[in-house]
């Protein structure tokens, strides 16, 4: 019999570039989508069996605009006897639903080009998923069937993020409420912040003070993120560690139930669209960052980090993030 060889269909996807431009649509349009990307609910997006996302996929299942925090694959879906709604004006086999594209780290063994001796790369790849408000028929775990009852959101109160807070500020920097600016200084390890009446809402509050957090996670104690960083507003460096703050802020949000719908100044969301745009992978890299800073201040362990070396590649340090599909 003849070999024969499957091919691709259709054009190769560059997902940094895929990431970029959906994150770019959204700071364009005048919001910053990792404000409010999931269901505070019941926290973070995750799979049926339980396993949130993390990093970038946060913000990639969140830009779908879906309430259910639930997510799989579609043979997942087919596996739990399940299958996609049909949408009005379609029918037939055509649904008329759109899968959600996600990444994940896969780590590769090649033979060096030089030495001939195999060697590790991480190469990213991506695979589509579905929300479960997508499908219908899927047979669900018990909690994932109760996940809007009173019981299952009965833990997300604002005493969660005190908590963290208080377990986070306990061996870190120093904090104080004063004046009507809001800003971490490393040269002093201090936070500070507007005290909590000066907000409109407790909401924006608490998302203020994660922010601040997110930039104490940098200082050299930590996770040592500023050397050799420039920090004058608007400046490359600068925009890049907002990002940071931004994203761990919102996946401390995420983690105690915090609701925000603030909108960014036009002058940060400037800041970020110019950082992105210079370097597609600034939004995947800052946000591998962001995820180690929330697994600092929320003392877990990191499961990995995606870095930028000095040649302009990314690499996983650790072992590399497995998406939770």
């Amino acid at each position: 019999m003849a070999k024969t060889t499957r091919k691709s269909t259709g054009p190769k996807i560059d997902m940094y570039q895929d990431v970029t431009d959906r994150i770019l649509a959204q700071l364009e349009a005048g919001t910053a989508p990792w404000r409010k990307p999931w269901n505070t609910n019941v926290g973070r997006p995750q799979n049926l069996e339980g396993r949130a996302y993390r990093g970038i996929n946060v913000l990639l299942t969140g830009l779908a605009g879906y309430a259910s925090p639930f997510w799989m694959t579609y043979r997942q879906m087919q596996e739990r006897g399940g299958h996609l709604k049909q949408l009005p004006g379609f029918t037939g086999k055509e649904t008329g639903q759109k899968g959600t594209r996600v990444v994940l780290w896969q780590m590769l063994r090649i033979a060096d080009k030089e030495t001939g001796k195999p060697k590790t790369i991480p190469m990213l790849k991506h695979f589509t998923v579905f929300n479960l408000e997508q499908t219908e028929g899927v047979k669900l775990p018990k909690r994932v069937a109760e996940w809007n009852t009173p019981e299952a959101i009965e833990h997300q109160t604002i005493e969660s993020a005190e908590d963290v807070i208080a377990t986070y500020l306990a061996g870190g920097p120093e904090f104080r409420e004063y004046g009507d600016r809001a800003y971490y200084s490393p040269e002093a390890d201090s936070i500070t912040v507007p005290p909590i009446t000066a907000y409109a809402n407790v909401d924006e509050y608490y998302a203020t003070v994660f922010h601040e957090i997110g930039h104490s996670t940098g200082h050299e104690a930590r996770l040592d993120r500023f050397t050799g960083k420039g920090r004058a507003f608007g400046c490359a460096d600068y925009g890049r560690e907002e990002l940071v703050a931004e994203m761990t802020s919102a996946f401390l949000q995420a983690e105690t139930g915090v609701e925000t719908a603030e909108q960014n100044s036009a002058a940060y969301l400037a800041s970020w669209i110019r950082s992105i745009k210079e370097d597609p992978k600034a939004v995947v890299v800052a946000a591998g960052a962001a995820q180690k800073a929330a697994d600092l201040v929320l003392g877990r362990s990191a499961t990995a980090e995606v870095v930028e070396t000095s040649g302009g590649d990314v690499e996983v340090v650790e072992s590399p993030e497995r998406v939770a599909a």
